[in-house]
């Protein structure tokens, strides 16, 4: 009875139990956790059972952290992109050279995977020139490098 009062309250007062507020932002439980032992999102509250309570704002800031990731920024970037040194919002000067490290550090990736995307494409030429039982050059070549 007190577990389910425990729920209705979170819900009624706009605030997510962590729980809820994973499943919100499409992230695990654990994940919120780490997030939290490193000082990118806190509760807002504790419910009168000490249950951690989270806002909107926690919902939003998951919700930056993990787009921030899927550009390619690390924690530690995102980090920064919240707060600057001062611990205010960051300005465009600010995280400017941040923007471009990961845009270098893209066009290195880009670069990488040009390369094995030439070597696939070579090995599979050279697959399709021979007998389907004869031995497979790229593997014999794996096994050599």
């Amino acid at each position: 009875m007190r577990f389910q009062f425990f729920f209705q309250e979170a819900i009624v007062s706009d605030q997510f139990t962590i729980s809820q507020l994973a499943k919100s932002a499409g992230i695990r439980t654990s994940t919120v956790r780490y997030y939290e032992r490193i000082g990118l999102v806190e509760p807002e509250e504790r419910s009168r059972g000490n249950y951690r309570l989270y806002s909107d704002a926690s919902l939003d800031r998951l919700k930056f952290i993990r787009a921030a990731q899927a550009t390619g920024f690390t924690l530690d970037d995102v980090k920064a992109l919240l707060l600057d040194d001062a611990g205010g919002t960051p300005t465009c000067g600010s995280v400017r050279g941040l923007i471009e490290d990961r845009l270098a550090d893209t066009e290195r990736r880009l670069k990488d995977l040009r390369h094995v995307r030439r070597i696939l494409k070579s090995a599979l030429q050279q697959c399709e020139q021979q007998k389907k039982s004869d031995c497979c050059h790229v593997v014999a070549g794996l096994h050599r490098d």
